[in-house]
Order: C-alpha cells, then structure tokens, then sequence
C-alpha cells in the first residue's frame, strides 16, 4: 500500500501549473500507484481566509475513496475551532497550517494553541517548510519559509501533538531532529518530497542516522512531479520492510495508536 501525504487539488495562484483538477490528480494516483492521497486546497493558500476552501476540499474528496481532506485552519481567526471539530467530525487525515503564508508567528500562541488542540483531538498537525523553490517563485510570493526552530517550538508546547512536515530538505530535518528530545522527535513525521535521492543520498543517509520511523512518502504532486518520490524509493538501498514502512507502515502504525 502507498499512502501519499502531501498532494494538492485547485489551481495554483502564482503559475499555471497543469494537473490541479480532481480528474487529473486521480490519474496520477493511477499512474503511479498511489492507494490514498492526503489532499489540501491549494487555491486557499493566499486567501484572507484559508477556511473558506474546506467546503469544496469536502465534497470534493467525498466523490473519490482514495482521497482524504486536510482542511486548513488559520488559528489567527474567528471560527478555526469550530473548523477543527468539523474536520474531526468528517475524518479528515490531518489539518493543516501555513503560518508565513497566513502572516502569524510560527511559533507564537496561536499556533501553539492550534497544536494544542490538535493533539487533544488525536489528529495531526501538518505544515510545509516551503512550496517551491526560492529561484522560482513569483515575485508577489513574499512568504517566508517555516523555521526549523518553530518546529521544534511547536512539538514541545504540546507533549500529544504529531507533526506532519512536509518540504523539507536534510539540513532542516538534522536541525529539528538533533534539537529535540528523542520523545518529541518520535512525535514529527517528515515526507520524502524535498529529501535528494542518489547521486547525494540525503535520504538514505537520513534513515541510517535518525530511522526510517520518522518518514512517510509524499510527493508534493502537483507541484512536484510524482515519480520522482517513487523514483528516490526504487533507487533507495532499503529492505522491502523500510521501504513499506515509509510507503504506508508508520502512517497507519501511528494513526492506530
């Protein structure tokens, strides 16, 4: 089974970026084999409010079974507990939270706050480091990237809080990981999409020295190209039991706990 935890629907805001809709993004799971997608609206990055997308992420998902929503909530406004219950109340994977691209402090009260709550629900925190690459970017993206000390921030505000991470590459996943208590980093979770596969074998070098336990498979899709996380996985010297668990084994080992 692969379980991708980090793909998007709905149209970019700063390119055209082709494969954003439903129908598409189905095929690309077909494609590449993926058995379930955790998906976020993408559109509601840069909205005012990033709530108002997760009607549309609902009904969405609810037409295809391999698709499971993660709503945003934007702690920083009225209303994101009542966001939090509903994503509860209908199953979502996780609930997400971008805070340089919703202007909060990534490590002040609000998003504590958030991950507070997140941990008393039993449903986990994910937030990406990045989106794209800096060279790429728009110049009206004036968002800044995750710091890796929020991170570490975060998860110890909170001692029932689990991360999900997404974007990041091996120098931040070192810097959190290193600086946290080895309970607190059991409790983060970090996808493979921006981690370099051969020729640099960042991943490989990672699962040597913090554990395979700590990453799960997400591809970023569709503003990554998704073979190329399944590509790092064939080209990885794991053994079938490492390469299960990054594919599905820690999210559902974890999600059962």
């Amino acid at each position: 089974m692969r379980i991708d935890v980090n793909a998007f629907l709905g149209a970019y805001p700063y390119a055209r970026v082709p494969g954003t809709a439903p129908d598409r993004l189905v095929q690309a799971l077909d494609r590449i084999g993926i058995d379930e997608a955790w998906v976020s609206h993408l559109p509601s990055l840069v909205w005012r409010q990033p709530m108002e997308g997760n009607a549309w992420l609902y009904d969405t998902a609810a037409r295809e079974q391999r698709l499971r929503p993660v709503p945003a909530v934007h702690p920083g406004l009225a209303g994101w507990e009542a966001a939090l219950g509903e994503a509860k109340q209908r199953g979502a994977a996780a609930v997400r939270c971008d805070p340089p691209h919703y202007a909060i402090d990534p490590a002040g009260p609000e998003v504590r706050g958030l991950a507070a709550a997140c941990g008393a629900a039993r449903l986990p925190l994910l937030m990406a480091v990045r989106f794209e690459d800096a060279r790429q970017r728009h110049p009206n993206d004036r968002a800044g990237e995750l710091p890796a000390a929020a991170v570490r921030a975060v998860i110890r505000s909170d001692r029932d809080v689990r991360l999900v991470i997404t974007h990041a590459d091996r120098a931040f996943i070192e810097e959190v990981h290193f600086g946290s208590t080895p309970e607190e980093a059991s409790r983060i979770w970090w996808d493979i999409s921006w981690v370099w596969g051969p020729p640099e074998d960042h991943l490989a070098t990672l699962i040597g020295t913090i554990g395979v336990e700590r990453f799960v498979f997400g591809t970023g899709q569709p503003l990554r190209l998704p073979e190329n996380a399944v590509a790092k996985l064939d080209l990885l010297e794991a053994s079938a039991a490492q390469r299960a668990a990054i594919e599905s084994g820690n999210v559902r080992a974890g999600l059962a706990n």
